[in-house]
């Protein structure tokens, strides 16, 4: 029996990437996974496929996290599927890991590029934990995704290092508000994690060794290194940890 055994979880930007490690660890764990994406139906389906050809249990969400509004319809698509397969609306863990966006620096960060950035890394959590927090059992898991990035920025990741750190603001704040109903509230920091979104850096052989080079155990990151440890985080031996931020980086600038 795994240690997520009859827990249920919503994983956003669960389709693929970092948020596809985390669902289909806990699936693996036991947990019954709703997998919420904004676009790609194919990798979606195909995230779905791999959960439930080991025996685990999921269902998709289709939903982007922009404001209040997209918020509560992904909300209704949640309860729906917990109804259905649960008779419940009842929440265990929510994992806020969609994010992204363009680069840009300050001077070439138009209204429409920091709206976006602000939508996917702020906006959408913020709006989302809100809207979910009264379904939240209590002694349940909340866990939000900041960067590597908000503590060694770069110029030409300005709103998205600034949407990080209030990120992390926001894991201390909801930790106080929640902490009461034993529910704990922590953030994971990822370092470089391979991923789509840094594909065609790891892809060149110089920025690569640069980065091997300053990474104290010698490698890049792999997803399973940051699901391992959203799984610790979401489980019951992890009860009395909140109001953290966790690096999982390698040791990357340290």
């Amino acid at each position: 029996m795994g240690v997520l055994e009859g827990k249920t979880a919503l994983v956003t930007g669960g389709s693929r990437g970092l948020g596809r490690a985390v669902a289909v660890d806990y699936a693996k764990q036991g947990a019954l996974v709703a997998i919420n994406y904004a676009r790609n139906d194919a990798a979606a389906r195909e995230t779905l496929d791999m959960i439930e050809a080991e025996g685990g249990k999921a269902f998709l969400v289709k939903c982007p996290q922009v404001d209040l509004a997209s918020a509560e319809e992904l909300k209704a698509g949640l309860d729906a599927g917990l109804m259905e397969r649960t008779g419940s609306t009842g929440l265990d863990i929510l994992v806020n890991n969609a994010g992204g966006g363009p680069m840009a620096a300050i001077d070439d960060t138009t209204t429409e590029i920091f709206e976006q950035i602000v939508s996917d890394n702020m906006r959408g959590p913020f709006y989302l934990t809100k809207v979910l927090k009264p379904q939240l059992r209590d002694n349940g898991r909340v866990i939000f995704f900041s960067s590597l990035g908000a503590r060694h920025s770069r110029p030409n990741f300005v709103v998205y290092a600034m949407c990080k750190s209030a990120i992390e603001t926001l894991t201390f704040v909801m930790a106080k508000e929640l902490g009461h109903r034993g529910i704990t509230v922590n953030c994971i920091m990822p370092g470089l994690i391979a991923s789509d979104a840094n594909a065609e850096l790891r892809a060149d052989p110089v920025a690569r060794k640069h980065f091997e080079e300053n990474v104290l155990l010698g490698r890049l990151g792999e997803p399973s290194d940051l699901s391992g440890v959203a799984t610790s985080l979401a489980s019951p031996q992890m009860g009395y940890v909140t109001g953290q931020v966790i690096e999982v980086s390698g040791g990357l600038f340290f």
